[in-house]
């Protein structure tokens, strides 16, 4: 018995959001994210689930893991070229995560905190599968039985994973700083005066916002001119960001918007030569005295389908 157009339509309604938000936490990439859904439900109708009568959702959401592993491992097979960055997608102004407990929340992180770079460059450091299993447990909140339903696996398997994913994890989980009220505001503060030294271009304004080893790393995917290697050091990154700003055009634009929970400059490079970027995103971490640790740039194409640059730019 095939699935109706009707039911698919509604299961479709009722079930989008939470396959896209497991799929692009298990591959980073709002473009994947996209198109394993919609093959999940291209699966729904053309091959459903034997027993119509069970409940849809498990099925879909084994159908989308097994996929979304499956991408996984071939972005690694493939390799990428230069450093990777996850895709930003833009997230509510409103949004934020609870006040950070770590012995309320010990082992728990919130769907805001799951999808900051921070998290999601933490989990390239597990495998497909215990990715798999650490966002099930830890953020979607299926228990063991139900993440071993979800993904094939036997309880005890399940088990082990999750405690070596766990272990994994335990390097974010030390300097942890989900994106509350009180981080989102200092890293607007941050940006805004990171924003007015590149103006400016005052290298020792630049150098006073960055911690001694902050690192800048930048995603163009060899799509475009950009460093294919981390930049680390104070005056090297300052030294970095103020002669790409003495070449920025005079047409270039840029805005904070809210990205994977966290403010971002969103930015229309304006007239470029040919081979550099005219769109990016620029992600900064901001540590616990109010300096940047990390700026992440992320240039290519395919990392920014989920940016809407037609949105207003301010000068």
């Amino acid at each position: 018995m095939r699935a109706g157009p009707l039911v698919v339509d509604s299961a479709f309604q009722a079930h989008e959001r939470l396959l896209w938000n497991l799929c692009y936490r298990m591959t980073g990439v709002a473009a994947d994210a996209d198109d394993l859904v919609q093959e999940t439900f291209l699966r729904a109708i053309e091959r459903p689930p034997a027993d119509t009568d069970a409940e849809l959702r498990p099925w879909l959401v084994r159908v989308a893991m097994n996929l979304a592993r499956d991408q996984l491992r071939r972005r690694r097979r493939r390799g990428w070229i230069g450093p990777w960055l996850p895709s930003p997608v833009e997230t509510g102004d409103d949004e934020a995560s609870p006040s950070f407990e770590p012995s309320a929340t010990e082992g728990r992180y919130d769907l805001l905190e799951s999808c900051t770079f921070a998290f999601l460059l933490a989990l390239e450091a597990l495998t497909p599968q215990q990715r798999a299993v650490l966002l099930l447990r830890d953020v979607f909140d299926y228990s063991v039985a139900e993440t071993a339903a979800a993904l094939g696996l036997g309880s005890p398997n399940v088990k082990t994973t999750h405690h070596r994913a766990r272990r994994a994890m335990a390097a974010y989980d030390a300097s942890r700083r989900p994106p509350t009220r009180t981080l989102q505001e200092s890293t607007r503060q941050v940006l805004a005066g990171l924003m007015a030294a590149l103006v400016q271009g005052d290298a020792r304004m630049i150098e006073a916002l960055l911690a001694p080893d902050v690192r800048t790393v930048t995603d163009g995917g060899g799509e475009f001119h950009a460093a294919r290697k981390p930049i680390v050091g104070r005056e090297r990154v300052a030294r970095f960001y103020r002669r790409l700003t003495e070449q920025r055009a005079p047409d270039q634009q840029a805005s904070v918007r809210m990205m994977n929970g966290l403010p971002a400059l969103v930015i229309d490079f304006g007239s470029v030569d040919a081979g550099y970027a005219r769109h990016g995103v620029i992600a900064v971490d901001v540590s616990d005295d109010g300096l940047v640790r990390s700026v992440h740039s992320v240039l290519a194409t395919s990392k920014l389908t989920a940016v809407r640059f037609d949105a207003a730019l301010a000068p």
